[in-house]
């Protein structure tokens, strides 16, 4: 029943079937993989794509935990007797974790509260009497309450103990939490302030000395800078509302749903200290606690989205293609390591060469360059773009110059996590007798092959693509990156019999040991010739199979369908339309004019519907085509080397290396990224930069600003925008039709008094 209630949830806000969910659901329990399910199981889920499917497994996940903890909390209440119709039905209904532990607040376990002990003490009739009727007069009657022997000594401590009482009983009200995390949320202010004394120690965070935003609005990127210069003991924060002097409107909040009409009675002014002591005492400092909690997971959440999207763009990045190539990985005194990689990716030579200060051994150096290159026919040379980057991409200007026969392309490629590859255990076990910093010039070379093979190596954190990646929770974005890998590897397809272990781990269904395990029979047995082959690989089971052989390629083997992205449970298909077309694989594929008058219609079954019918005949037209785009490069400028050449006005163009939501960064050569604004794309308006760019597209920019000591640079792709004046807005897009902003519904105000007059206030706010 409780599966049956979460499917539904889930397809409502996929805005999908339910049994397209129930069907995903059930794939998902028996192991299934998400680009498993969304390229080859299209008819069982109604054609969910890999977005919605890696939605609903994360959703799927939070609601099963969801359920388990209000299973657990039912039975809690239950054993303790006070679980009635009532509450029952709304610990079933409750939504969200939050709001489920707010209805168990009273009867959470909990240590002994001075609430508890006044009870114990017997001022519980007390309490309720000044709240039931405020025209009594509490210290009269707090005097009938005296308990020596419980410490009551006199009127005050009964009316304290009281006061603990209600005010345990008022934090501890869900609807009234819900009331007042919605008002904050809309209403109040997240104030930096930098700490007394540590001005120069924070320069960084300057932007945030003295910085009021309102919470709901505060973009992710100023919320994890914030919360870094706290951590690191530069700034304070805290959540601000209403006036600084007088009650706090969240006072009111707190009269108002407890129907306190706080007058002139005996006991107002004493109940009105209880709200105040409820919301100054209790719930303010938790509040801020939970709202900040909140807005700093939003920014992660939004943050990890950020990376997972440049990462996506990073690894389906323009592979250069199966061609030798040489890695420099640049370094100044320790010498340029040089590799030379064969069209496989295979090491076939290195070396490691100083043309630079001390030993500048320039004629030696481009010499050792030269006579590598004629050697193994070099066709590429890939730079790392760290330290040196650009003389050594001056050194092999030089080359070609003085040795015309050094015939081959360079490339400058983002070097990043080449050196946390390099030390890796897998780059231990690939080259246990290579200095380390020659495996980074491997990968290097390897990356500008294929960027996607290579980089699946590398833990994805290390890549450089993130926005503020170390602030945010370390499984969380390790689960979301891992699953944009899997879904880039499983697009792009592996040719089995050339994959490392490390990229084979990545194709679905397979795990680390059945991709050592392929390796290995790999090694033993020579190329698999077909992928029924892969049932031989020690604990490859059919399951197993059936997961992974689509993704899997056997190029020139014996079935050529086993190059292409027809899964082998689908060759049937292929031997009707074969059958009815009286033709042969071979000139079957690529053959668009008759593969474009096939129906499939024609060609479908109890099994195989039009969706995989039509994916065949699609597949056939370009088997094992790759997704990725056209290769293309960047030439960065001559003479612009370093931050100091560059000039407000120069035009240059450069690679965009990340993309986050206030702008892009893009290398220009100067060893240090500068920064286009969103506000700078474009002439347009623009809500997310990815309308415009990704991590990997090549653009042209004009330098607005250059500021050396802090190594900021400011970019424009709008090459008609003047440096040193002020940006010209691009037009906001005008809203059409009679949507109007969502109000929060009215409430009714307490007469008077000052939780009446703080009602107000905050009513007045949730009407602006």
């Amino acid at each position: 029943m409780q599966s049956h209630v979460i499917e539904h949830q889930i397809a409502g806000e996929l805005n999908a079937r339910p049994e397209q969910v129930q069907e995903a659901v059930r794939l998902l329990d028996e192991g299934a993989t998400v680009p498993f399910i969304a390229r080859y199981r299209k008819e069982v889920t109604g054609g969910l794509d890999d977005s919605q499917l890696r939605t609903l497994e994360s959703r799927l996940g939070y609601l099963r935990e969801l359920a388990d903890r209000r299973q657990v909390i039912l039975r809690s209440i239950e054993e303790q007797g006070k679980l009635t119709p009532e509450l029952a039905r709304e610990l079933n209904d409750a939504d969200s974790k939050t709001r489920l532990e707010d209805l168990y607040l009273p009867y959470k376990p909990k240590r002994r509260t001075k609430g508890q002990m006044a009870i114990e003490a017997g001022l519980e009739p007390l309490a309720d009497l000044l709240l039931g009727d405020p025209m009594k007069d509490p210290e009269q009657e707090a005097v009938r309450f005296l308990n020596i022997e419980q410490g009551i000594t006199d009127g005050k401590a009964a009316l304290d103990g009281a006061r603990y009482i209600l005010m345990e009983r008022f934090a501890e009200q869900a609807d009234l939490l819900e009331k007042l995390r919605d008002y904050l949320w809309h209403n109040a202010t997240l104030r930096a302030r930098v700490v007394a004394g540590k001005e120069q120690e924070g320069a960084k965070f300057k932007d945030y000395f003295e910085h009021d935003e309102p919470l709901h609005k505060a973009p992710s990127h100023r919320v994890l800078a914030m919360l870094r210069g706290r951590n690191e003991g530069i700034l304070n924060l805290a959540l601000v509302v209403g006036d600084d002097e007088g009650a706090s409107p969240c006072e009111g909040i707190i009269a108002h749903h407890l129907r306190l009409n706080l007058q002139h009675r005996p006991a107002d002014k004493w109940l009105q200290g209880v709200v105040s002591w409820t919301w100054k005492i209790k719930l303010s400092l938790q509040m801020e606690t939970e709202l900040i909690g909140r807005i700093r997971e939003s920014a992660e959440d939004e943050a990890i989205k950020v990376f997972a999207m440049n990462l996506k763009d990073l690894l389906m990045a323009a592979p250069a293609g199966m061609r030798c190539t040489m890695g420099l990985d640049p370094g100044i005194r320790t010498g340029v390591k040089v590799a030379v990689v064969d069209a496989t990716g295979k090491l076939v030579d290195h070396a490691t060469i100083y043309p630079f200060e001390p030993k500048r051994q320039v004629d030696q150096s481009l010499k050792t360059l030269s006579e590598l290159c004629q050697k193994h026919k070099v066709e590429l040379i890939s730079i790392g773009n760290g330290t040196a980057s650009r003389e050594t991409d001056r050194l092999v200007s030089d080359l070609f110059e003085r040795y015309p026969a050094a015939k081959a392309q360079k490339i400058v490629v983002s070097e990043a996590g080449a050196s946390v590859y390099s030390a890796s255990e897998l780059a231990s076990q690939e080259f246990p007798d290579l200095d380390v910093s020659i495996r980074g010039a491997v990968s290097i070379a390897r990356r500008l092959q294929d960027p996607l093979a290579e980089l699946v190596k590398i833990d994805p954190k290390s890549i450089g693509v993130g926005q503020y990646q170390h602030d945010v929770g370390q499984s969380q974005l390790a689960r979301r990156l891992d699953a944009v890998v899997e879904d880039c590897v499983n697009a792009v397809g592996v040719d089995v019999n050339t994959a490392s272990v490390a990229l084979l781990n990545r194709v679905s269904g397979l795990s680390q040991t059945l991709a050592q395990n392929i390796v290995a029979y790999r090694d033993e047995n020579g190329a698999f010739q077909h992928r029924q082959q892969l049932l031989k690989v020690s604990r490859l089971g059919p399951k197993a199979f059936e997961q992974c052989a689509g993704f899997l390629r056997i190029r020139g083997g014996s079935n050529p369908l086993d190059g292409s992205a027809v899964h082998p449970e689908s060759y049937p298909v292929v031997e009707r339309i074969l059958a009815k077309l009286e033709q042969t694989v071979d000139s079957l594929l690529g053959n668009s004019s008759l593969l474009r008058t096939l129906k499939p219609t024609d060609y479908t079954d109890e099994q195989f519907g039009v969706p995989t019918v039509t994916d065949i005949i699609s597949e056939l037209d370009k088997p094992g085509r790759d997704p990725r785009p056209e290769f293309k490069t960047a030439t960065f400028k001559e003479g612009v080397e370093k931050i100091s050449d560059l000039v407000p006005e120069m035009v240059l163009e450069g690679v965009v290396t990340n993309v986050t939501n206030f702008g892009a960064f893009v290398d220009i050569g100067v060893h240090q990224d500068g920064l286009v604004h969103i506000s700078s794309l474009t002439d347009r308006f623009v809500k997310d930069p990815r309308e415009v760019v990704k991590a990997g597209d090549i653009v042209r920019v004009k330098v607005l600003e250059v500021d050396v000591p802090r190594k900021r640079i400011s970019l424009t792709m709008r090459l008609d925008e003047k440096a040193g004046q002020p940006a010209r807005k691009p037009t906001e897009p005008r809203h059409t039709g009679n949507a109007r902003p969502k109000q929060a519904p009215r409430q009714s105000a307490p007469t008077e008094g000052a939780m009446g007059n703080a009602f107000a206030a905050a009513l007045s706010k949730l009407k602006k």
